[in-house]
């Protein structure tokens, strides 16, 4: 396939994935497998580092009205009861660090398992069947709305009203998106929210929010390693040809775009509709990916 319309594919296969609960690595490795890519090689690694630093882009963009209230209020909030620890935006550095660490300290573990399909697999399966059984578990309450819950399992329909407790469990269930391919960082950021007691879209509005340092962090590390000297598969940017620089900014380009329409037609739809078509087609694709991967398939 031309390099081109290969980084456009890409670019629309990271920036469809990302944010929905689906898993962005296990489609990408699914459609470079099928391309023929060696990762082994040091410009693709960045290249798939560069085009998921586009879909990050298109967060802050999105959310520029929200971010400014945020900041505006920070940190006493909108109610003036809150602190810096239990701002929303202190709610989210506090998921951010209990994420962080652990993910870095396992940062070998981590490595290991990045290109194993098998465990991609598995992965979305019970990813999918867990995010299936906690979107059933809040439905009722959803349908009744916010001046029912206190006869439902919803007790949060916004990030202004998380608590400290919240922000630190999701920050936890989030490691397993780290250290698990295939488990996909939102589809645990949300269902960890559901079970800690928050609404469809508050939970993902702060997987979202969350998100964007997560991403920063990671893909920022994974792009040192790709660019400079003494780490796995080097490239100096001085390596890249004309036609290098043009196939990343097809693929960044793509991924942005793509992306923010991503997000706005998600947030649309899980205030409809919940998660259960994302939850059965990651046991159908992962279930897929196992027969695939194993040796008979």
């Amino acid at each position: 396939m031309n390099d081109f319309l290969l980084s456009g594919l890409l670019g629309i296969v990271e920036g469809l994935t990302e944010f929905l609960p689906v898993s962005s690595t296990a489609h990408l490795r699914i459609v470079e497998a099928f391309a023929h890519i060696d990762l082994t090689l040091g410009y693709w690694k960045m290249y798939t580092v560069v085009i998921q630093l586009g879909a990050i882009l298109c967060l802050p963009v999105y959310f520029r009205t929200e971010i400014k209230k945020f900041l505006q209020t920070f940190p006493r909030g909108e109610s003036g009861d809150r602190t810096w620890l239990t701002h929303p935006l202190g709610l989210t550095a506090v998921a951010f660090v209990v994420t962080a660490v652990p993910a870095f300290l396992l940062t070998k573990v981590i490595g290991k398992h990045l290109e194993n399909l098998f465990i991609m697999g598995f992965s979305l399966v019970i990813g999918g069947i867990v995010m299936w059984i906690v979107d059933a578990r809040n439905a009722a309450s959803e349908a009744a709305g916010p001046d029912a819950a206190e006869n439902g399992r919803i007790r949060t329909w916004q990030m202004e009203s998380m608590n400290l407790g919240q922000a630190v469990w999701i920050g936890a269930c989030q490691i397993l998106s780290a250290v698990f391919p295939g488990t996909s960082r939102s589809m645990s950021t949300i269902a960890a929210g559901q079970l800690a007691g928050m609404s469809r879209a508050c939970a993902l509005e702060f997987s979202f929010f969350l998100s964007m340092p997560t991403m920063v962090a990671a893909t920022g590390y994974d792009l040192i390693k790709s660019l400079l000297p003494g780490y796995d598969n080097p490239i100096g940017t001085s390596h890249i040809d004309a036609h290098g620089w043009i196939v990343l900014g097809i693929g960044f380009t793509m991924s942005f775009i793509v992306a923010y329409a991503a997000v706005a037609w998600f947030m649309a739809w899980v205030r409809r509709r919940g998660f259960t078509p994302f939850a059965v087609y990651r046991i159908i694709f992962g279930t897929a990916v196992l027969i695939w991967s194993s040796p008979m398939g």
